[in-house]
């Protein structure tokens, strides 16, 4: 069982930055995949960034040369530092484990966060 927890979301102006963080309860350096997505109001969750042990990282189509996700196994903690942030940006950030690495390019892993909420408005 991984439970992850979500934190750095907030309000933030366009063209502004902010990072968030997912702590693991426990190790991370066994999970193969670690993933971002999002869901805006009124819209699906969507894929925002992967990281995988061996592939390594993969980046929506809409945040490429923007976001940059890392994780810190001494940490146990994944993060999502976003850059030159847009309206278009304005979600639920959850983060994502898929241990085994099996769903990779496939579907979400099994465990999710809580959330943490992204506002990019003037």
């Amino acid at each position: 069982q991984v439970q992850l927890v979500e934190s750095g979301g907030g309000l933030v102006q366009p063209g502004g930055s902010l990072k968030l963080s997912c702590a693991a309860s426990g190790s991370i350096s066994s999970i193969k995949v670690m993933s971002w997505y999002r869901q805006a109001p009124g819209k699906r969750r969507e894929f925002v960034a992967s990281t995988h042990t061996i592939v390594g990282t993969h980046y929506a189509d809409s945040v490429k040369e923007r976001f940059t996700i890392s994780r810190d196994n001494a940490k146990n903690t994944l993060y999502l530092d976003m850059k030159t942030l847009n309206a278009e940006d304005t979600a639920v950030y959850y983060c994502n484990a898929d241990p085994s690495g099996n769903k990779y390019g496939i579907s979400s892993g099994d465990y999710w966060g809580q959330g943490t909420q992204v506002t990019v408005s003037s």
